[in-house]
């Protein structure tokens, strides 16, 4: 059955298909060489017990790493190693798996995982130079965000040529199968977000809308999928929701037109008084217009991020009840569990909310930038 649905697939919807199984082998290619680390015991000392950290334990899941954390079964750790891609001065390019900072390693090549605290490397690749220093070198790496990244891409991708080359297909019939999920969707973008907000020419801005729409609420549920490939923080990492906050920025800024650019300079409606001998109104529209793309990178990231920290502090209490006694962490993990699982069903409502968030203010700033004022 699912040979014969390919079959009628048109030729560009299985090259799609195949670059995103291409991309997903390679992805997941290096399962076979899944790195169990166990923390040795150094001087054959007897292993002692570190209090659980809380702190520790939430920012670790939520941070971006050079390898894919599995599981834990008591000191063996279970991860699949990503690709190291540094430049060094000295050494020049450097490609190796990041599997070899371990078994028993600390460093290779020179190059280390930095763990001191007080570093403000802590958790980045750094290069021990031959004159001693320690310095962080040009660093490319594939990272677990970056790995996410690169799979919600290939799926968005795979999804979206299929339903485009449906439309094509079908052309005046009922939508059907994967199109018909996802037009109730795309409908409410372009007639409640796009045409509502802006005034002229909207279906100019679909294409970008319904991009950052679909990847950020992708992207939202993958993180809440605890096993790979879900599981990454990424529209939590605010390199990310930096990124498409300057895309909103620039889209804004290019297509900005004169009424746009002269109710920057001259407010109407506003006193005189407000604009000479200080510009005052001139000085608070300029810097409005770079604190609302700040304000978006900063709201998702915040708001995905917190709801991360929220699931994973219930989690903590078990253990931290635990070290206290095994039947208070026994009793508080029902409780934990109980809001952790309200939580999850919270925050898939608030994965939707956040990427129709984003999308709407987009459309709103787009839509500012080009009306044309009588």
């Amino acid at each position: 059955m699912i040979i014969k649905k390919l079959t009628k697939l048109s030729d560009t919807s299985r090259k799609g298909i195949k670059y995103a199984l291409l991309l997903t082998f390679i992805l997941f290619s290096g399962i076979s060489s899944l790195s169990a680390q166990h923390e040795e015991n150094k001087g054959h000392e007897p292993v002692t017990e570190k209090k659980f950290d809380p702190g520790h334990f939430i920012f670790d899941h939520i941070g971006d790493a050079y390898e894919w954390h599995i599981v834990t079964i008591g000191h063996n750790h279970v991860s699949l190693p990503l690709p190291v891609i540094v430049y060094s001065k000295e050494k020049g390019l450097n490609m190796f798996m990041s599997s070899k900072f371990h078994h028993g390693h600390e460093s290779y090549k020179g190059f280390k995982i930095e763990t001191n605290e007080k570093s403000p490397n802590k958790g980045k690749i750094v290069e021990t130079l031959s004159d001693g220093s320690v310095v962080r070198p040009i660093d490319i790496s594939i990272t677990k965000n970056v790995l996410a990244l690169f799979f919600s891409v290939a799926l968005l991708m795979w999804i979206f040529i299929s339903v485009a080359n449906a439309y094509k297909k079908n052309e005046g019939k009922a939508p059907k199968g994967m199109q018909s999920f996802f037009e109730p969707l795309i409908i409410f973008i372009r007639d409640d977000i796009a045409k509502a907000s802006i005034q002229k020419n909207p279906e100019k801005y679909m294409p970008y809308l319904l991009t950052i729409f679909f990847f950020i609420f992708l992207n939202n549920l993958l993180g809440l999928v605890p096993i790979i490939p879900g599981g990454a923080n990424l529209t939590g990492n605010i390199t990310i929701t930096m990124a498409l906050a300057l895309f909103t920025f620039t889209i804004t800024t290019i297509n900005g037109n004169k009424a746009y650019w002269t109710h920057m300079v001259n407010t109407p409606g506003v006193p005189w008084w407000l604009k000479i001998p200080v510009p005052l109104m001139p000085i608070v529209e300029i810097m409005g217009m770079f604190t609302k793309p700040f304000v978006l990178m900063v709201r998702l990231f915040a708001n995905i991020t917190a709801g991360h920290i929220i699931a994973l502090g219930f989690y903590s209490l078990i253990f931290i009840f635990g070290e206290k006694n095994i039947f208070a962490g026994y009793g508080i993990s029902v409780v934990s569990i109980a809001f952790t699982i309200f939580m999850m069903m919270l925050e898939l409502l608030v994965a939707f909310i956040q990427a129709y968030v984003f999308t709407l203010l987009s459309a709103l700033y787009f839509g500012m930038a080009t009306e044309e004022h009588h």
